[in-house]
């Protein structure tokens, strides 16, 4: 796998900057971390073999710190995909990426937690982030987190600490993510425009919906989906279209391509009792 792992350098309008890649495709498609290669159009990749070729920017989805690049000349072998759904606590992985500058670096480690959240800058977080003691250092972003049969399950996206790394995991999810930055360059997502946190649900509605949480709204923005649809402040949204919500991350799990100008069915606790509202999402947008 580590001749499939390129090192990086990246020119931009933020300056310059480093990073690691991974061949995806035998027609020269690569996968990066998006922070990676923000503001930038073009990076140099090089391999392990010595072999320079320019890469272009296809698409980047900053929502979940991933990027691809296509290669203007020959590449390695593409590396083979896992399934990060598959890792347990505790199994061995392997990160290799161009950390420090130094191409073609490995270092081992242990899965040590799962489902973990990594926020980012634009706002939202990356749900089942991978947590590894395998060492992460600058220039790791972007390269390769392998299990022990040298299958990739997960990117590598950011140093959380001493002795502690995340990496975005290789899922059907981000599998369907990636293919759509190769096919479009970008990746729609819908907006419900609502904010808020957990909140328990009063004991005799617990019983009655078999569940003991749900979201209470804490900011409606004005002009959204949400505040046409008539959710307000203080509504505790037990459903969307069917689908149990008590986090902000289960209603963003929702907001996807498909969902964007569809009516959707939004169940709230409101003043003691059951609400149905019908929302339809728009698209998110940068503005």
């Amino acid at each position: 796998m580590l001749p499939s792992v390129a090192s990086l350098r990246v020119r931009g309008r933020r300056g310059q900057g480093a990073g690691s890649a991974s061949v995806l495709t035998a027609d020269g498609f690569l996968l990066t971390s998006a922070h990676v290669v923000e503001g930038a159009d073009q990076a140099e990749a090089t391999f392990t073999d010595g072999a320079d070729v320019t890469a272009d920017v296809i698409g980047r989805d900053p929502l979940s710190d991933l990027a691809v690049l296509r290669a203007r000349g020959a590449v390695p072998p593409p590396v083979t995909l896992g399934d990060a759904g598959r890792l347990k606590v505790g199994q061995l992985v392997v990160a290799l990426g161009n950390p420090l500058g130094l191409a073609g670096s490995v270092t081992a480690g242990i899965v040590s937690a799962l489902g973990r959240s990594l926020p980012t800058k634009a706002g939202r977080v990356v749900d089942e982030v991978i947590q590894t003691d395998a060492a992460l250092n600058p220039g790791n972003s972007g390269g390769v987190l392998a299990d022990s049969r040298g299958r990739m399950v997960g990117v590598n996206t950011a140093v959380a600490g001493v002795g502690l790394g995340l990496a975005v995991p290789i899922n059907e999810t981000t599998r369907g993510l990636i293919a759509t930055l190769m096919r479009h360059g970008r990746v729609r997502r819908a907006w419900l425009g609502i904010a808020g946190g957990q909140a328990p649900l009063p004991p005799a509605l617990a019983a009655k919906v078999g569940r003991r949480s749900g979201l209470r709204v804490a900011q409606v923005v004005e002009g959204s989906p949400a505040e046409r649809a008539g959710l307000r402040r203080g509504d505790v949204v037990l459903s969307v279209d069917g689908q149990r919500i008590d986090t902000s991350t289960a209603i963003q799990r929702l907001m996807v391509e498909h969902a964007i100008g569809r009516r959707l069915e939004v169940t709230v606790w409101r003043n003691g009792a059951l609400v149905d509202v019908v929302a339809v999402p728009r698209e998110l947008t940068d503005a």
